[in-house]
């Protein structure tokens, strides 16, 4: 096995030369930007195998690095930040990071997450799904459309799960609940209408005018190959 390389992109020095001597202690081998700048172009050119990406970056923003590097590649993405706030986390994970974790913070806990992403994208083929631009990682309830992670809730997750690993079956909203819900819990068509449209929402805030899962008339839905 190769020896992982870790590109970390962080402004503070200080933090940076922990993460760079932590992950060194590893036996990783890294790579270091302290701005945004000519950080696409390097992940264009050279391996990565992850990136500890810091949110708020001079030059250029590390939620626009995000962005953009999810436009070409799938490498392992954390995102570290100062903001606390559930939307910069949220925002950072539907551009695509895999991870986040907040300053301050301790580097044993970041040397953990890098291990845990790294183990994840190490995982068995049988546990991941691949279909029409989509990524499906099934223990980990994570979804990606062209490298970008959908942002599924548990229930999103399970339906399309379901829907892609059948491609071109029909299936009716009973068998949509039966096989996704707890026989106890009362649920209704409506229920299920309303995921599938919160799916198909998610899916085109990635690419507008895309929509894998097809309307049946009278009788259900079923995933259509693109």
């Amino acid at each position: 096995m190769t020896t992982p390389k870790i590109l970390i992109v962080e402004d503070e020095e200080n933090i940076a030369e922990v993460l760079i001597a932590y992950c060194n202690q590893q036996g990783y081998v890294t790579e270091y930007f302290n701005n945004g700048k000519g950080v696409v172009n390097f992940v264009k050119q050279e391996h990565v195998d992850l990136i500890l990406l810091d949110l708020m970056l001079p030059e250029v923003d590390g939620i626009t690095l995000c962005r953009e590097i999810r436009m070409f590649s799938n490498v392992p993405i954390i995102m570290v930040t100062a903001k606390s706030e559930e939307v910069d986390r949220l925002l950072g994970l539907n551009l695509g990071a895999d991870d986040y974790i907040c300053k301050p913070f301790s580097p044993k806990e970041v040397i953990a997450r890098i291990q845990a992403v790294l183990r994840r994208i190490e995982q068995p083929k049988t546990d991941v799904i691949l279909q029409s631009g989509f990524k499906l990682y099934k223990e980990d309830y994570v979804a990606l459309f062209k490298g970008i992670n959908i942002g599924f809730t548990a229930v999103e997750f399970k339906i399309f799960l379901l829907f892609i690993s059948h491609v071109g079956r029909v299936f009716t909203r009973e068998d949509i609940i039966n096989n996704i819900y707890n026989q106890s819990l009362d649920m209704s068509d409506r229920n299920i209408d309303t995921h599938i449209k919160n799916i198909r929402k998610k899916i085109n805030e990635i690419e507008a005018g895309v929509n894998p899962i097809s309307a049946v008339y009278g009788v259900g839905y079923k995933f259509k190959e693109t």
